[in-house]
């Protein structure tokens, strides 16, 4: 299988970075194959007014490897991490410029729509977040937000893993041990199940199968 993780902060050796990098190493010794891509290298522009942006085929103008990184990273991965840092109780930037452009590529009028679509959902997908903050409410509007992207994309959301720290690296002594559980996460990544249950749901008597 193949993991990428997508990295929010645009820090290299930061705590997001850290983390990801540890899940990776888990998925890594499991088996899969893993990237890491910085979205700040992929993303310069916001999402634009694609009613004027587009080209005559439907496609967006905005010339600056998001595209790339969709149809040729993100669609082709069996699973996403998504890492980022806290940025005023919301997902960094880099990372949010990422959702919103995702609008353009699942629009009927882009020709590779179809493709998107089916190539976002049903991936397992992770969220790490570094924060300086331990108070529990600092990451609960990213909790939020990416619970409710990942639904509406159909994907598999994972316990997040959130790490306090600030200063390069300095997740890595947090007493809770969010390193360890990043890596262990990466290597059941393809073995958890997400379930989200509504009264009409039909389900066994037990979460996981006997044996």
């Amino acid at each position: 299988m193949k993991v990428l993780a997508l990295c929010g902060s645009a820090r290299r050796g930061g705590n997001s970075e850290t983390l990801a990098r540890a899940l990776l190493d888990g998925a890594s010794q499991a088996g899969h194959d893993t990237e890491l891509i910085f979205l700040s290298d992929r993303i310069k522009e916001l999402l634009a007014d694609c009613r004027s942006c587009r080209d005559a085929d439907g496609r967006c103008t905005i010339d600056d490897g998001y595209e790339d990184l969709i149809l040729n990273h993100v669609v082709k991965a069996d699973a996403l991490v998504y890492a980022t840092p806290v940025y005023w109780y919301g997902v960094s930037g880099q990372l949010k410029v990422f959702l919103d452009r995702l609008f353009c590529l699942t629009s009927t009028e882009h020709p590779d729509s179809e493709r998107v679509i089916a190539g976002l959902a049903g991936k397992p997908a992770a969220l790490l977040i570094s924060a300086e903050e331990s108070y529990p409410g600092a990451t609960l509007g990213i909790i939020h937000e990416l619970q409710e992207f990942t639904r509406y994309v159909g994907q598999k959301l994972e316990a997040p893993v959130v790490g306090i720290g600030n200063s390069r690296g300095e997740v890595g002594r947090d007493p809770q041990s969010p390193v360890d559980r990043a890596m262990e996460l990466g290597s059941r990544l393809f073995d958890l199940r997400a379930t989200d249950y509504r009264i009409d749901t039909v389900r066994p008597s037990a979460v996981w199968p006997s044996g």
